[in-house]
């Protein structure tokens, strides 16, 4: 399928990479849904004033924290992998040029 690739040297490790990250922002998106859900359980526990719910709290903000640290480490392994990607896509590449619409060109040997 076009546009599944970011260069031409690889349909199969290119699919692999899209999975990852995939799979990654799946896993994100997730973990933000079950914050907003936090989120709102701690705001009724904060609105109630009731000393049991206050005190849950503590737990909650502490679940949260570590979603939140969660979402930034499946970020930065996005981010590392992207990295990796590219430079394994240009390793490949290294003949050719990228035009604008994304497709390889030819890179221009001038003489002399």
């Amino acid at each position: 399928m076009e546009g599944d690739t970011f260069s031409g040297n690889g349909t199969q490790v290119d699919n692999k990479v899209l999975q990852t990250f995939q799979k990654s922002f799946v896993q994100v998106q997730h973990i933000l849904d079950q914050n907003r859900l936090l989120i709102n359980e701690i705001n009724q526990n904060h609105e109630s004033k009731i000393p049991d719910n206050l005190g849950r709290n503590v737990g909650l903000i502490r679940e949260l924290n570590n979603n939140i640290r969660r979402v930034v480490d499946l970020y930065g392994d996005l981010s590392s992998s992207f990295s990796k990607s590219m430079d394994v896509s240009s390793e490949g590449d290294s003949g050719g040029t990228l035009k604008s619409d994304g497709k390889p060109g030819q890179k221009r040997i001038r003489p002399g």
